[in-house]
């Protein structure tokens, strides 16, 4: 079937998700004059994870000056950390000021992607709904679909079950007696909160987890308005914060024994918070993490160690037996007495074959993503498209994080695939897939400097943490500094893809 016979298909360009990575692509589309493209939202409104996620205490845990796109800079961030609601507030106004509400189709998840070679297009299915499209970008954010603990009895229990990602805020936890399920992020932030409201909080750890302190200052308004007038302060702020979130965050994980001093003055300075906050030597033990740090993603807090305290909070670290009618049973035989419990027990990562079985994405010759990722290492060109998947790109493949500032790594994947869908235009392609040569050569290089990484080198078994998938490689952050990923993004071989 040659180009002039086969029929247009419904759309040109669809992206999947309308969260921070689904609205910087289509404004850098739009910044790039590329206006024929859909953006597809399960849900009703904008945001992703900054939707649905509302628990008391939300918020980012990097700076807000880093935590912004570089095209529209905000001087008006009210705090260091910015609350989830002001994050939100700022991509609302992202959308309407660049035009983006328009392309968007609110309610349309996309259940089923299926590449059809001979016709050279995407079919999508939504609901009852089935249309094709040229090409598809993927810009779902690492943490999609919800995870539920598999958890004897969860069903049985009588009293409320809460998610940390829907909260119920009609429900008053006042004089209630509550359990929260989980120590990741989300629990971080939303147990001291809970803790100031319950007549009992029981939170039940698997896991102890580093912490460090937050610096989570207000920014008063006459700097807001310095930082606004004063040329070039804008640009200093988010140079300079997403350095240090690189630093802080990322540099452990990333690169080798040069930053192993790093490493141990930062889990010094855990410690050091847990001891100054925790002075029950029993309590601060089980509060200590039995890995090193930067196995797992550190959280910021400066009540997280010291709500353990309270007389009114008790950490449990007995291995939960079953959730009862009435509460939970640990295995040393506890009954716990619950009115409420709280599962923040986080998401299925991104890159987890799970996902591609809940949406699955194939093609007409065979290729299944799920199986693909089940049995072969988890893989992406620059962490932005596969061989097996022609016309496919996303912002959030194996290897795309470097892990400081997600909105830099969604403008560098954004200026990957823009750059080849302008290549294929020039060239009048309407096939365009990375040929398998460049996508091992990629593969071979962040594996080896994986291989390379403190973590390779530290005990990080014990930590559960989603750096590493199910094969037990660390494909969940690029081994690299966001700025190497920034100019790779803009200087790769274009003859790396084929064009068809």
């Amino acid at each position: 079937m040659t180009t002039e016979s086969r029929p247009t298909p419904d759309r040109n360009i669809v992206i999947i998700g309308a969260g921070i990575a689904g609205i910087g692509m289509a404004i850098l589309l739009r910044r790039n004059g590329i206006e024929d493209f859909t953006v597809l939202e399960r849900a009703g409104d904008i945001g992703g994870v900054w939707r649905d996620n509302t628990y008391p205490g939300v918020g980012a845990d990097v700076p807000s000056f880093s935590y912004q796109y570089s095209f529209e800079k905000n001087p008006h961030w009210s705090r260091l950390f910015p609350r989830g609601e002001e994050i939100k507030a700022y991509l609302d106004h992202c959308v309407r000021k660049y035009d983006i509400a328009r392309h968007i189709e609110f309610g349309a998840e996309v259940l089923e992607r299926r590449w059809d070679e001979g016709a050279r297009r995407w079919h999508l299915r939504t609901g009852d709904t089935e249309f094709t499209s040229r090409y598809v970008i993927s810009a779902l954010g690492p943490f999609v679909n919800a995870r539920t603990p598999a958890i004897p009895g969860l069903a049985e229990f009588t009293g409320a079950v809460m998610r940390s990602q829907h909260w119920d805020h009609d429900r008053d936890l006042t004089g209630l007696r509550v359990g929260v399920v989980g120590t990741g992020a989300s629990a971080v932030q939303l147990v001291p909160h809970v803790a100031e409201r319950a007549a009992h909080l029981s939170v039940f750890q698997r896991r102890a987890i580093h912490v460090l302190p937050k610096l989570d200052l207000p920014v008063p308004e006459p700097v807001q308005r310095a930082i606004a007038g004063v040329p070039g302060a804008q640009h200093v702020l988010r140079y300079a914060f997403t350095a240090q979130v690189e630093a802080l965050l990322v540099a452990v994980a990333a690169y080798g024994r040069s930053v192993a001093p790093l490493a141990r003055g930062l889990s010094a300075t855990s410690r050091a918070l847990l001891h100054t906050q925790v002075r029950d030597p029993g309590l601060r033990e089980k509060l200590t993490p039995d890995y090193d740090f930067g196995c797992k993603r550190p959280s910021v807090s400066n009540a997280w160690y010291r709500t353990f305290a309270r007389d009114d909070v008790a950490l449990v670290t007995d291995p939960i037996e079953r959730v009862t009618a009435t509460g939970i049973r640990t295995a040393d035989g506890t009954e716990h007495d619950l009115d409420v419990l709280v599962l923040a027990t986080g998401f299925h990562f991104a890159h987890e074959p799970v996902n591609y079985r809940i949406s699955p994405v194939r093609t007409s010759d065979g290729f299944d993503l799920a199986e693909f990722f089940e049995h072969e290492p988890l893989q992406s060109y620059e962490g932005v498209s596969l061989p097996q998947l022609p016309n496919a790109f996303s912002l959030f493949g194996p290897y795309s994080w470097s892990g400081g500032s997600y909105h830099v790594m969604v403008e560098t994947q954004a200026g990957h695939i823009i750059r080849v869908l302008r290549e294929a235009e020039r060239r009048g392609a309407d096939r365009v897939a990375v040929r398998p040569e460049a996508n091992a050569r990629f593969l071979e290089f962040v594996r080896a400097r994986a291989a390379n990484s403190l973590l390779a080198i530290s005990d990080c078994a014990p930590a559960g943490s989603y750096y590493f998938d199910h094969h037990g490689d660390f494909s969940s952050l690029r081994p690299t500094t966001g700025l190497q990923a920034w100019w790779t993004s803009r200087t790769f071989p274009l003859d790396d893809y084929r064009y068809a």
